[in-house]
């Protein structure tokens, strides 16, 4: 089963972040690619660009699209980077996971991918 890891910070906090910390954190992804490389559980993943360089657009089923500058919600924490999973239970990937809570990530969601876009398919 696949899963998304989403990361989710503080980005004032990343952006004080010391040049050892910034180290540290990348230590501990780099070590989580190495402890799992050749299993073919990490599939993809990437850190995310500051929520100011965000645009959202939003629609409604009879009007135009709209964008706005930002993240859809505001918040102090957001989310800063992701990792999609391939792995056999939701227990390790959660196993995973916890591995990127620390200091900086300070929560991660982990959620089923679902190859239908998680809507409901009539057979009709």
């Amino acid at each position: 089963m696949k899963y998304l890891v989403l990361m989710y910070a503080d980005p004032a906090a990343t952006a004080a972040m010391t040049a050892e910390e910034r180290a540290d954190v990348f230590r501990r992804h780099e070590a989580l690619h190495r402890d799992l490389d050749g299993s073919g559980e990490i599939l993809n993943g990437a850190g995310l660009a500051y929520p100011e360089d965000t645009a959202t657009l939003r629609g409604t089923p009879d009007g135009p699209v709209t964008t706005t500058d930002g993240p859809l919600v505001a918040a102090t924490e957001q989310l800063t980077a992701y990792y999609v999973l391939d792995c056999e239970t939701p227990e390790r990937a959660r196993a995973i996971a916890e591995r990127v809570v620390d200091f900086h990530v300070v929560a991660v969601e982990v959620r089923p991918i679902h190859d239908s876009f998680g809507m409901d398919h009539d057979s009709d």
